[in-house]
């Protein structure tokens, strides 16, 4: 049921037009004045105001620039028994949705009701979309199960204005997470501004945070506003906070209990709106502990704890997220089984940011449309684990050995660096070293060779001919 709000000084008019709209099954609120008015405004969500021009304490063109800053969805019909074209015309500039005439026409009201309602569902509906689109955007990209747990988690808690940790290694995607719970909330169109606590100095993180007044220190040489300021009806990311200085973390946690600031030698308090999401690669609960984070500080940002894997715990969204990250390079390339393979068994210490990183790479190193594990190896300046020897430099040890010894230590490396170097592939190995793959198989049995990374695994060349 829509909500309509009639503000108007004469109670004839209120009376009526509520009696009007209630029968056509709306809810009604009336005020006298303008004041009384933005009251039910500040507890009511109202999608429609009738508002009179000549009104008591604060004037109806007044008010209406007043509801338009604090209310943007709401629609207004300002209404008017002396009315002008320059008040009307002025007043559609400053948002009004249609200008009436009094005395009212019933068809009229009815009719301009309607559309104004109709208008306020369709701006909500086409936020909603515009919502959803920018979190579908982004770059939150995979399958996995914790991937579609943290999907629902964001859906949820951007409803809210409940502050938020991430936790996760570094480069796993928190700001990302960060910034899709800003798109999916309703500050979509304010700023979102984040902070790295550990890239600012000591010194400074204060004067980033709160601002700072002309002449508060020697380089302070204009007024500065703070991210909190910067981030007014937005969301503010304090991204890396395990690394904020004590002193800084106490005035955040003051700033959290109050809602208002004070620029670095100032003296005027600033009144904040920011919805706080951090982020972190500490265990904050043992920096606790340890005496390095305020305890108080933890408790007022774990509302909502979202914790982000490392990309070696989801391997399954590897080979998305590099498709996604060449799709936004503009390269079309096929990756190979044995490149697929590498991929999940790779152990992605940069995660998500490593992986954009070896996108980058391939877009510029390699020129082929499809990529092998060989050609994977080279760009992750991936070592083959079991054979450093790739070099000139003989096994260890062999020349301290007899010949017949030494020979089989040499086969043996020999074999563990071809079969890697073609991908586990006996018929590649063989056809590259010039044997049959029978005798292949047979000598990589001998030694104790398995396929690097593949071993056992189905469609593997070695265990089909097992």
């Amino acid at each position: 049921m829509s909500a309509i709000l009639i503000i108007d000084d004469e109670p004839g008019i209120r009376n009526t037009l509520a009696s009007i709209l209630e029968d056509e099954k709306y809810k009604v609120f009336t005020a006298q004045d303008a004041v009384s008015g933005i009251e039910i405004l500040n507890h009511e969500i109202i999608d429609l105001v009738f508002l009179d021009v000549l009104l008591p304490k604060l004037g109806g063109i007044e008010a209406l620039e007043k509801i338009k800053k604090e209310w943007t969805a709401t629609e207004i019909i300002m209404i008017s028994g002396h009315a002008n074209i320059d008040m009307a015309v002025r007043a559609v500039k400053l948002g009004a949705f249609d200008f009436l005439e009094k005395p009212l026409s019933l068809d009229k009201i009815l009719t301009v009701c309607r559309n104004a309602v109709a208008m306020r569902k369709l701006k909500e509906e086409n936020k909603k979309l515009k919502k959803n689109s920018n979190f579908e955007s982004g770059e939150l990209i995979g399958t996995s199960a914790v991937i579609n747990s943290i999907r629902e988690t964001i859906k949820q808690a951007a409803e809210s204005d409940s502050r938020i940790l991430i936790t996760g290694e570094n480069g796993a995607g928190k700001e990302v997470i960060a910034r899709a719970i800003h798109q999916c909330s309703a500050r979509v169109e304010n700023p979102f501004i984040d902070v790295n606590c550990a890239a600012i100095p000591e010194t400074l993180i204060e004067s980033e945070l709160f601002g700072h007044e002309k002449g508060a220190f020697t380089d302070a040489v204009s007024t500065r506003k703070g991210r909190f300021e910067m981030a007014h009806g937005g969301t503010l990311f304090l991204d890396e906070i395990g690394d904020m200085a004590l002193p800084a973390q106490a005035k955040v946690l003051r700033v959290i209990q109050e809602q208002k600031i004070e620029r670095l030698g100032g003296e005027k308090t600033i009144e904040t709106n920011v919805r706080i999401i951090a982020a972190t690669n500490h265990d904050l609960e043992k920096a606790c502990e340890e005496g390095r984070f305020r305890q108080d500080l933890f408790f007022r940002l774990n509302v909502i704890n979202i914790h982000v894997p490392p990309l070696r715990e989801r391997p399954e969204d590897i080979p998305l997220l590099l498709y996604h990250f060449l799709k936004k390079l503009k390269r079309n390339i096929t990756l190979e089984n044995g490149a697929l393979e590498l991929l999940a068994s790779h152990d992605w210490p940069g995660n998500v940011r490593e992986l954009k990183n070896l996108a980058e790479r391939i877009t510029v190193m390699h020129q082929g449309d499809s990529i092998t594990g060989a050609d994977l190896q080279k760009l992750l300046n991936k070592k083959n684990k079991k054979n450093d020897n790739t070099g000139n430099i003989p096994p260890q040890g062999l020349f301290e050995r007899n010949y017949n010894e030494a020979r089989e230590l040499f086969e043996k490396c020999y074999l563990e660096f071809q079969f890697s170097k073609n991908n586990g592939i006996i018929s590649r190995t063989a056809e590259a070293i010039g044997i049959y793959p029978s005798n292949l198989h047979a000598k990589l049995k001998k030694h104790n060779i398995t396929a690097p990374s593949l071993s056992g695994s189905p469609g593997n060349e070695l265990s089909a001919e097992n």
